[in-house]
């Protein structure tokens, strides 16, 4: 019986030879943030001089390939990427996700926007029938916290802020338990027209392109239909 860390190292292994062929001198990867994102960084680093460069999602990341002898380039810098990679909180089989367990998902949207494809690697415990199990991150800009908490609270959620945590933005975050999420891309559309809300973990309106689930029994691979 693998282990949860054991199925997040074949999620990150799969998604290192599946980027294998795409690596080159003039090649930038997005990388994510979290756990498994740590594994495939440091999996990464075997194409240490083979690739043209990464842009991280977090500080947190940025500092862990810079760590391997990575570069990491600014994405004001960058055009485009054929692959961000990252983890999921939780997914559905429309590979609808929610993010932000890391308070990192206002910037790995931000990435994954500028890249051609996202690829998402995660243990098959992370995969839903219906997304919201998983309390809903919402980064909001500290003076709307009450305000922002109300709508929510409208909404039919449990807005809890996150203790001690401030973003690599410098806002914070509110875990929102007990959403009903039948139509996940209108509910990230509502969320996000907030005021004094930067944006929810919710990535649905653009979700994955491919997910690598780790099982017991290997890999198992989703794709957009």
């Amino acid at each position: 019986m693998l282990t949860q860390q054991e199925l997040k190292q074949q999620a990150a292994d799969a998604a290192l030879a599946l980027i294998e062929p795409l690596v080159g001198p003039d090649v930038i990867i997005g990388v994510g943030t979290g756990s498994t994102a740590d594994l495939f960084i440091d999996g990464l680093a075997r194409f240490r001089g083979r690739l043209g460069g990464t842009v991280a999602s977090s500080e947190r990341s940025a500092a862990r390939l810079a760590g391997h002898g990575l570069k990491v380039l600014d994405l004001n810098d960058v055009t485009t990427m054929p692959v961000y990679v990252d983890g999921a909180d939780e997914i559905d089989g429309r590979l609808h996700m929610i993010k932000g367990g890391g308070a990192a998902h206002t910037r790995e949207k931000i990435v994954a926007s500028v890249a051609e494809q996202f690829i998402c690697i995660a243990d098959e415990s992370k995969l839903v029938e219906r997304l919201g199990r998983f309390p809903l991150p919402v980064e909001v800009i500290p003076m709307a916290r009450e305000s922002v908490a109300r709508s929510l609270i409208a909404l039919g959620g449990q807005p809890q802020l996150r203790e001690g945590v401030t973003t690599d933005n410098g806002n914070i975050i509110l875990d929102v338990s007990g959403l009903q999420i039948d139509d996940a891309p209108n509910l990230e559309l509502i969320v996000n027209n907030l005021a004094g809300v930067v944006t929810c973990g919710l990535f649905a309106r653009v979700g994955a392109h491919i997910a690598l689930l780790a099982t017991q029994n290997g890999i198992r691979r989703l794709e957009r239909s």
